[in-house]
Order: structure tokens, then C-alpha cells, then sequence
């Protein structure tokens, strides 16, 4: 796996998604909704935007009562993720690493 950022996963509530599906195997649309605090149509956009890239599966198993919406991360969005997540921790291990201000290395005149 290469560690590399990905913009589709890096948005808060994307990353908040990916690291809830990837501790499991999939998660109820509802409880995903709960845990995040935000609205349907915010998890919806969220969702599609994940799913468009090819790194969710969203499924709705008919059978009785109310028909619910499951999501789950593809090999592709588990890879996406994780590499992700690597290069996070890239940047984290890389103590020369200006941050702050870009352009300006820390501790430099002009550094906040």
C-alpha cells in the first residue's frame, strides 16, 4: 500500500465515514447518520460522493418491516483509506516538517 492523500477521503465528515466502515464490516445509514450528528441529506451527499469514487457499497436488503440502507467500504475504499491514513501519519513523523505556515519553516524569522 502507498501511503498518498487522497482529496475524496479527506474531507471531515468522508474521513469520520471511512474510519467508522473500516472497523467493521458495514453500518446502518441510521447509525451513521447518529454518530456523525449531521442530517440525512448531509450523510446522503457524503455517501454518493464515497460511492461515485468507487470506495462505498450501499445496499438495501429487502425483507419485512421497513427497508433500511447499509453501507460498507470496498477493497478499493479500504485501500484508499488506509493509505490515507498513512500519509497522515507520514506527515505527523516528519519533525521538519513546516505546517503552520507553508512556505515558512517552523521556528524560522516570520514563523507565527
Amino acid at each position: 500500500m502507498t501511503a498518498r492523500f487522497d482529496d475524496v477521503v479527506h474531507a471531515p465528515n468522508r474521513l469520520r465515514i471511512c474510519a467508522l466502515l473500516a472497523a467493521s464490516s458495514s453500518a446502518e445509514f441510521a447509525v451513521l447518520r447518529d454518530i456523525l450528528g449531521v442530517a440525512d441529506s448531509v450523510l446522503s451527499k457524503h455517501l454518493k460522493v464515497l460511492q461515485d469514487a468507487g470506495y462505498l457499497a450501499i445496499s438495501k436488503p429487502t425483507g419485512r418491516g421497513r427497508v433500511k440502507t447499509w453501507v460498507s467500504l470496498t477493497a478499493e475504499g479500504r485501500r484508499a483509506y488506509a493509505g490515507h491514513v498513512q500519509a497522515l501519519k507520514a506527515l505527523l513523523d516528519a519533525p521538519d516538517t513546516p505546517i503552520d505556515a507553508p512556505g515558512t519553516p517552523v521556528g524560522s524569522p516570520g514563523a507565527p
